[in-house]
């Protein structure tokens, strides 16, 4: 059987749910090789942008807090749109009581200096251009100054001095995160703040309950009199809601009646973010593509096992650890019955029965690395091999053993590899993402991690080395992992 046939054979079986081939020549050529060795400083993963909109008092900042204390194991900061309120001018703080916060503008060019109506109030009360700014770096990995507003002077405060620096700054230096959570009234008006985010969530919260809160928020933690509250709510506030926040809830991609009160709407937005966050952004571009949710105890694993100075004990014990929760997802890929049980009190329990008919095929040698690990989930499943070899300094390859199942077209099959750096894996190169979800779109990919890339020698970087090696205690060159 030649690689060709063997591609034929993977492409034609529908059910297969894990690939770990290795190209041939012709397919391997195809690749862009890259012109200099990729580095992890030139690469950041896209964080997943939340948007937080409603009206004032709605309860935004709860649901915010909820989320964050439900993501506890992800980086996840928090930037609101108030901090980016333009600073008043001694003339607007004369008469601030006639200025209206809660005006988006025209549009977010909008010169500050035009007022609207007889009184103070700007047509663009925030600073939308310093906003995308912000975004844009934080979305590129790189630190961000927010400004401190503050809602008794209206101007930003200052801070105290920092370790490091000598002067107060009246600013809070914001890192990147893999969450970023963007609050804010008018939050959803500006079409270009809208396109950063991933998920779009509206708090809708009764009048009656959101005029009670900002009246017990504005006397008490801003020290306002209750009568001016009332004024500037009846004055600005009403309207502002009715004409500008309220219609941009039609862009909301998840709307949460009650606010913080709905804990069943919060923890199912949370379980979608965690799917979400367990995706890469190639998984966006190819729907056969998965990727396990990354969870600090998977990155841990990932670390010690991609060291170098690592021992072979404790490699093996967190490779096998990795190994089964990628073949654990991997099976939960496969098509299922349902089937209803009488448990021992009696009852109907409606489940799942466990797909039949499948098969095993590990790449020799680290593919069988793999194999105790589907033993382990699937009672007396088969397992075949294919062994592919490198061919001179062009990368080529070349299927030279295969053994499998004499029914293996009638099987779902699970090619175990761990490496996939040009075609179950533990981690991948985007340029084999691309090269096997375009050649065989009907095959379905997991993997635990996707790495950044290729260097001039096609080894992924930054990898961990020859996983065959590593795993069996070994050193053969003439075996490609």
């Amino acid at each position: 059987m030649d690689s060709k046939s063997v591609e034929d054979m993977i492409e034609g079986l529908s059910g297969f749910h894990f690939s770990g081939f290795h190209m041939d020549g012709s397919k391997l050529n195809n690749i862009e090789k890259p012109t200099t060795t990729l580095t992890i400083e030139n690469v950041h993963k896209q964080p997943f942008i939340i948007g937080v909109a409603g009206g004032a008092a709605s309860g935004k900042t709860t649901v915010c807090d909820m989320i964050i204390q439900q993501l506890h194991d992800q980086r996840v900061v928090l930037v609101n749109q108030d901090s980016f309120y333009h600073e008043l001018t001694e003339e607007e703080l004369a008469t601030v009581h006639e200025y209206n916060f809660d005006h988006p503008g025209e549009n977010s060019s909008t010169n500050r200096d035009r007022k609207y109506h007889e009184h103070y109030d700007l047509l663009n009360s925030f600073d939308t251009e310093k906003l995308l700014d912000s975004m844009e770096n934080l979305r590129h990995g790189q630190a961000v100054d927010i400004p401190n507003y503050d809602f008794k002077s209206y101007k930003n405060s200052v801070f105290p001095a920092r370790r490091k620096l000598s002067q107060p700054q009246n600013f809070l230096q914001v890192n990147p995160s893999d969450v970023i959570i963007l609050e804010g009234i008018l939050i959803f008006h500006d079409p270009r703040v809208r396109e950063l985010m991933n998920m779009k969530i509206f708090v809708d919260t009764d009048a009656d309950v959101r005029l009670a809160i900002r009246i017990r928020r504005d006397t008490v933690e801003k020290g306002r009199d209750i009568g001016v509250v009332l004024d500037q709510y009846s004055k600005f506030v009403k309207s502002a809601f009715d004409d500008f926040i309220l219609p941009t809830k039609k862009y909301a991609d998840i709307i949460i009646p009650r606010g913080g009160d709905n804990h069943v709407a919060i923890d199912l937005i949370v379980q979608h973010i965690r799917t979400k966050l367990g995706q890469h952004d190639l998984c966006k571009i190819y729907p056969n593509l998965y990727v396990i949710q990354s969870t600090f105890q998977i990155r841990g694993m990932h670390t010690l096992i991609r060291d170098s100075q690592t021992t072979k004990h404790d490699f093996v014990f967190y490779a096998d650890r990795l190994i089964r929760l990628v073949v654990e997802h991997g099976l939960g890929h496969l098509p299922f019955t349902e089937k209803q049980v009488i448990t021992p009190t009696g009852s109907v329990y409606t489940g799942v029965d466990f797909c039949k008919r499948l098969c095993g095929v590990s790449v020799i040698r680290s593919g069988e690395s793999m194999e105790n690990a589907l033993r382990a989930c699937c009672k007396g499943i088969k397992i075949g091999k294919i062994l592919i070899h490198r061919e001179g300094e062009d990368n080529g390859q070349q299927l030279i053993y295969e053994k499998l199942p004499q029914d293996i077209s009638e099987r779902h099959v699970l090619l175990l590899d761990p490496i996939l750096g040009t075609g179950l894996f533990l981690f991948m190169a985007p340029q084999g993402v691309h090269v096997v979800c375009k050649s065989f779109p009907r095959v379905k990919i997991v993997t635990s991690e996707i790495d950044i890339g290729l260097n001039e020698g096609f080894r992924v970087i930054p990898g961990m080395g020859e996983f065959g090696d590593r795993y069996f205690g070994t050193d053969d060159d003439d075996l490609q992992v």
